[in-house]
Order: structure tokens, then C-alpha cells, then sequence
């Protein structure tokens, strides 16, 4: 029998449940009540992750660590039930929540084929979650909470409009997929490549007794059939190939962007600092331009997993949903719409803010300045330029002191004007913090423990500027078309900086790194590895694809200039 029901730990669990969608499939679904007759909200995820593996088998080091780092996490539960990125049903149930996980297609107990963030996998959500409102022991009121994946599709399907979707929060997920996610600045991540096998199709439908077991059921995770290896492949996208065969921002990821304008119902959206290359951009963005009447931005920081599961997150949680679920008056509607752990080189201070961005910000323009290798206050009069062989090499440009403590709260661009060898050219930008001594401040990021303050990225023939979308200190791109250089020509570019929080102390330092290739911090190997990948301050957000870089146009050399008509920059949010 797959599907069955228990009592166990104080819920009711319902393992299993069969949920027909429109096209013939059945999706499988893990069902958490609260004991006893009754009806209650309820707390859905949709995702790939398999719903039976649990949070310490799948991702044994990210538990330690969250353990080891936050034991309020395991306070008031067993976490035999705590599944990746999912809410805690121990910790839900009790207050009088269901909690719904659902494998999605291809994935898990689910059959069918597997296509990430796919047209059809938000229509399945869709139907799920008006599935739930309609069960006897349901009040109607569907909320989505959940992390990374189960945070971008939250976005998806809120933009279809659900009739019993009442509220979401999604958590450190990208609400973009070309610009947050696949491609940043048109440039090819390889994140979702390196995740596919380790994260999805270790897990994929069909596997059986070759996959791994439930940790409390003792039942395959992955299905009870074992299918042969050409069909498990047959029902699988190739991820590589579909991201590589969308360079720009075509119907194919227009079809699988949320139309964010489209949501009404109400947004808690958490981003996270150090979220750079996924886990912060779609957070702000997605507060930004929902067309939801009651939205909230909360940011913060450490590792991305982190905050979701303290009982500072949980709070936060609770207290939206208790509002917008049970309708409980505990003066939700009425806090600020901005929460930020302001980040400083030792820690957060915490700082409610009426808009994003912070209506008060002096957007502080420092001019790059190649003779002097500095970002100085004035525009330089003199034009210089300096290259860098793309592949291998950076140029920096620094501030010099800061004579007094400055925050650093908000969007960044930079204006650069470049000239190529080659008819292209990708752009790194890192802005990075150094202390009196000239030793870099990193800092804990979503993936990365040693990150810089932010980052950004632009391929040069994607330089049209989205007008509509863009503002001076946040340059967005169409990625419509591709305008290759000429080589030796100057041209301009926009880069847009994904949005950083930082106090800088007076006697500290910035300075901005330029060069053609993924930021490293220089530390000394070994490093911590994730997917194989050393963690040297990009994470396993990288761009080093060959057949989306090419040597022969990505690995020539660029050149930068600076002062008189080319009047490269850095705008700074600055916070009085």
C-alpha cells in the first residue's frame, strides 16, 4: 500500500496522498494535521527535493552545522520529520497548521517527466494547492512556505492567482530565472548544472530500491518501481542543453518567469546579504514589483538555510501567517514594510524602513581612476586605460580610509567604458571591504563562508538597457538581443550590482575589483567543497561553461578606461 496514515508525535500523518492532476498524472503528497476532528490552514511546498529524505540523511553537513550553531532549531522537536528547505512540521502542527509536502513530477513518489520551474509544474502547484482547500479537514486558506526552490515557484504560482492562495513567503529564492538565476548579466551559471545530478536526479521517480529509504517509513523515497536507466533519462529534461539554447531572455524563460505584477495576495519576502548568484536579487525584486497591496522585504544574513529554521525566522513566519491564515488581529498589517539586519563586519543591527529603496539614500557616485588605481570622490579629468588578459587577471581600484563610519544600504552600478580584443567581453565586478591593515573583510554568506560585499556581472553584447526596468543605481538589462563589439572600440557599460548592506568603519577600506572571470578571495587551499567545487568566495555560482564562454571570444584581452569623456564609476548607497 503507498499511500497510509499513522498518529504519531502529537500529528496526524497522511504518507502518500494521491493528488490527480489535470493531464492524468498523480502526484504524491505528505499530509502533517493536528490530532483530532477540526479544520486548519494549511502550509504547502512543491518541490524536487523528495519529501522522504530527510533533513539529516540528504544534507548531513548543513545539519551539524545548524545544530551546532543554532540548537534552538531542535528545541520543542524530534526533527525526525525536518526535510530540506521545508518547515518543521513539529514545530507547525501544534499551533494549529497543516503541512502539505508534495514531490513534485519526476521526482520523489511522483512519476512523470522532470522540468524545472516548467509551465506544467506551476499548473500542478496550482492544483494542489486548490486541492487542499477543498479537503474536509482544510479552512480554505492555503499558504506557501518554503526555501530556495520551494521560494522561486512560490512566485510562479501566486501569479496565477490561485482562488484559495491566501499568502507567501517565499524565502531566499530567485523570482527571475534568466536574470536572478540561469544567466547572470547574460552569462551562463553553472550552479543549476552541478545541482541537477546531485540534488533532482539522485532523487528522480523510478529509481526504487536503488534510491534511498525513509528514514521513518522505511519505504524508497523515490518510487517503488525501478525503472531502466534509458527511461529514468527519457524522463528527464537535459538541463545543460535547455540553458545553453536560450542565450537571451526568449519565450522560453519568459514562459517560466512570474508575470510578478500579477500577485495580489500578501508577500513576506526574505532575501539574505550574502545571497549572491540566487538567494537575494529575486528577494528584493520580487518585494519591488509585486502587485500585491500588503508586502513585506525582511533581510538578513549567515548561511541561507539558517534563518528560515531559528526561532527568530519561525516568528516572523508565524506571525504573517497567523494574520493572513487565521486572521488573527496581532498587528501584522501594521508594522513597517521593511525589516533589515543591517550588516556590519561583527555582525547585524536590526532596522525597520518604510520603502526599498531606502527613500533616503544619497546615491554617492566614486570615479575610477586608472592612474592612481583608486575610486576617488571627483570626477578625473585626465583619460587612462589599463588591460587585463580576460581569462587570468583583475584590476582593482580603492578608496582609500573612510574617515568615518558609513553604511552601505541598497542597490550598486557601475558605469564602465571598455574596449575588447575580441567581439565580447564578460564583466566580473566585485566590491570588496579591507581594514586598516589592508586584510579583506569576508563575511558568511547563503553558500560561500568567505564572501565579498557584493557582485555583479554583464556580457558586453548585452548592454540594452530595459529602460522601464532600470534606474540609475540599478541598471537592468532587455537580454533581448546581442550586439557584438568591434574589436578595439570603446563602448559603455551598465553593470548592475546586486543590492549589499554594510557599515563600513571609519579607517576602513573599499575597493572595487574589475576582471573577466569569477571572484576568488585568495585564501589558501583546501577550502570547504560543495558539488566538488572549492568555496573561494563565488561559491558554486560560477560561469566557467566552455561552450558558453568560448576562449577564442571570452579569454582575449580588455581593456578599461577611465577620467575625461570616459567617466567610469561606482554609485554607492549611502545612508546618512
Amino acid at each position: 500500500m503507498i499511500a497510509r496514515s499513522q498518529e504519531s508525535d502529537g500529528m496526524n500523518i497522511d504518507w502518500n496522498v494521491p493528488i490527480e492532476v489535470s493531464d492524468g498524472i498523480t502526484l504524491r503528497a505528505d499530509v502533517f494535521r493536528p490530532v483530532g476532528d477540526g479544520k486548519f490552514p494549511v502550509l504547502m511546498t512543491y518541490g524536487p527535493y523528495a519529501k522522504g529524505l530527510s533533513f539529516q540523511e540528504g544534507y548531513p553537513a548543513q545539519w551539524q552545522n545548524l545544530m551546532a550553531n543554532h540548537p534552538e532549531v531542535a528545541d520543542g522537536t524530534s526533527s525526525r520529520y525536518a526535510n530540506w528547505e521545508t518547515c518543521d512540521p513539529e514545530k507547525w502542527v501544534p499551533e494549529g497548521y497543516i503541512c502539505i509536502r508534495v514531490d513534485s513530477r519526476g521526482t520523489g513518489m511522483s512519476p512523470g517527466v522532470i522540468d524545472p520551474f516548467s509551465p506544467r509544474e506551476v499548473q500542478d502547484y496550482y492544483e494542489c494547492i486548490e486541492w487542499a482547500a477543498k479537503q474536509d479537514w482544510s479552512t480554505g486558506n492555503v499558504g506557501l512556505l518554503g526555501v530556495s526552490y520551494y521560494a522561486m515557484n512560490q512566485w510562479q504560482v501566486a501569479a496565477k492567482r490561485p482562488p484559495h492562495l491566501k499568502a507567501i513567503c517565499p524565502f531566499e529564492g530567485a523570482s527571475d530565472l534568466y536574470r536572478d538565476a540561469v544567466r547572470h548579466g547574460g552569462i551562463l551559471s553553472t550552479f543549476w548544472i552541478r545541482w541537477y545530478p546531485v540534488q533532482v536526479t539522485s532523487v528522480q521517480n523510478g529509481l526504487g530500491a536503488r534510491g534511498r529509504v525513509s528514514a521513518i517509513t522505511g519505504d524508497p523515497i523515490a518510487g517503488f518501481e525501478a525503472l531502466p536507466d534509458d527511461v529514468l533519462a527519457a524522463n528527464r529534461r537535459d538541463l545543460r542543453a535547455d540553458q545553453l539554447s536560450h542565450p537571451l531572455l526568449d519565450d522560453w524563460f519568459k514562459e517560466r518567469n512570474a508575470r510578478l505584477e500579477d500577485i495580489e495576495v500578501p508577500v513576506l519576502s526574505c532575501g539574505n546579504w550574502g545571497g549572491q548568484g540566487l538567494h537575494l536579487r529575486g528577494n528584493v525584486e520580487g518585494f519591488a514589483r509585486a502587485g500585491s497591496e500588503q508586502k513585506w522585504l525582511e533581510m538578513h544574513g549567515r548561511e541561507h538555510w539558517t534563518e528560515f529554521y531559528t526561532d527568530y525566522g519561525i516568528k516572523l513566519e508565524r506571525e504573517f501567517f497567523d494574520h493572513f491564515l487565521k486572521g488573527i488581529d496581532n498587528g501584522w498589517d501594521r508594522r513597517p514594510p521593511v525589516k533589515l539586519q543591517v550588516r556590519t563586519v561583527d555582525g547585524f543591527v536590526e532596522r525597520d524602513e518604510h520603502e526599498w529603496p531606502l527613500g533616503r539614500t544619497e546615491w554617492t557616485r566614486l570615479h575610477l581612476d586608472n592612474g592612481a588605481g583608486t575610486l576617488a570622490p571627483s570626477a578625473v579629468p585626465t583619460t587612462s586605460s589599463r588591460s587585463f588578459a580576460a581569462a587570468e587577471e583583475t584590476l582593482d581600484f580603492a578608496t582609500g580610509e573612510f574617515s568615518e563610519t558609513t553604511e552601505l544600504t541598497g542597490p550598486l552600478a557601475v558605469r564602465l567604458y571598455i574596449a575588447s580584443s575580441t567581439t565580447d567581453a564578460d564583466i566580473f565586478v566585485t566590491l570588496r571591504l579591507f581594514s586598516p591593515d589592508d586584510e579583506e573583510v569576508l563575511f558568511v554568506g547563503a553558500s560561500d563562508p568567505n564572501g565579498p560585499v557584493a557582485q555583479g556581472w554583464l556580457r558586453a553584447s548585452h548592454r540594452e538597457i530595459d529602460a522601464a526596468l532600470g534606474t540609475p543605481w540599478q541598471p537592468v538589462h532587455t537580454h533581448l538581443s546581442q550586439e557584438p563589439l568591434v574589436p578595439g572600440e570603446i563602448c559603455a557599460l551598465d553593470i548592475e550590482l546586486w543590492p549589499t548592506s554594510i557599515v563600513v568603519p571609519q579607517g576602513y577600506s573599499l575597493k572595487l575589483t574589475v576582471g573577466g572571470r569569477d571572484f576568488d578571495n585568495g585564501l589558501p587551499s583546501p577550502r570547504p567543497l560543495l558539488y566538488g567545487v572549492e568555496q573561494r568566495g563565488s561559491s558554486v555560482f560560477l560561469h566557467d561553461d566552455e561552450d558558453d564562454r568560448p576562449a577564442e571570444i571570452f579569454g582575449g584581452r580588455t581593456t578599461v578606461y577611465t577620467g575625461g569623456e570616459y567617466d567610469s564609476y561606482i554609485v554607492l548607497p549611502v545612508v546618512p
